[in-house]
């Protein structure tokens, strides 16, 4: 089974305002093998706790850029481990991170911006991860970045990676939630985390690009902080980017 690219937006507005569990047991239900769940953070591993407890057949996915923090990688272990399922890693391809690296040197992203990098360390393997797939689920929620992701539906076709030719479909089940709300389901589920959430991080990518925040701050603000600060996407989530105003 799969849901109708047609009626997307219909069953937008039905789940809209449904729990995560029930928008997440939708997408099990629909496709899956088919389906995956793409795991880096605390919304994430939200996520994965639900789905197995869901239960039913689904994938999980992470990107390894090659330069994410130590803790990262023991993260990624212990939820491998806490929940005895296999999380797929999809590397970046080894010759263009050496022409990148040979080229520009090891931080072009401070001077060039991160667009580069992150095309090569993590949009192209993501169109790896979802090329078998027929529908993805990512961590995206509405207040994490007012600038692009505040229009985020809890379901969508994903016109960046999918095409005519081969729909994909895209499940944001935490769209509506708040960080509060994450974390509170991660105490009370004790649910594992990353160990760098307790030193000031909250949205963490790659070592060179993610610092803690202060009190106040908002969470994007620890994230490539030497750009504009209302846009902040890899190019994972680029079609939440608003294009340029003409004039």
């Amino acid at each position: 089974m799969a849901l109708d690219p047609k009626t997307l937006p219909a069953t937008a507005a039905e789940y809209a305002g449904r729990d995560p569990r029930d928008i997440l047991a939708l997408a099990i239900r629909e496709y899956g093998r088919d389906l995956a769940i793409s795991f880096s953070g605390a919304e994430d591993i939200v996520l994965v706790d639900m789905a197995t407890k869901i239960g039913g057949s689904f994938r999980v996915f992470s990107l390894d850029t090659g330069r994410l923090h130590p803790e990262t990688y023991q993260f990624l272990e212990k939820v491998r481990e806490h929940y005895r399922i296999p999380v797929e890693a999809f590397f970046p391809q080894p010759e263009a991170v050496e022409k990148l690296v040979r080229e520009k040197g090891l931080f072009s992203f401070y001077r060039d911006g991160h667009k580069e990098c992150c095309g090569i360390r993590k949009v192209e393997p993501l169109v790896r991860a979802l090329r078998p797939l027929k529908a993805w689920v990512t961590g995206q929620r509405r207040d994490q970045s007012p600038g692009t992701r505040a229009e985020v539906p809890v379901v969508q076709l994903d016109s960046t990676f999918g095409s005519p030719e081969r729909p994909l479909v895209k499940f944001n089940p935490l769209a509506n939630w708040s960080s509060k709300q994450v974390w509170a389901y991660i105490r009370e589920h004790e649910v594992p985390y990353n160990a760098l959430h307790e030193r000031g991080f909250f949205s963490i990518g790659c070592e060179p690009c993610t610092r803690p925040i202060n009190p106040g701050q908002h969470e994007r603000e620890g994230r490539w902080w030497w750009e504009e600060e209302t846009l902040k996407e890899c190019g994972l989530h680029a079609g939440n980017v608003p294009p340029p105003r003409a004039g």
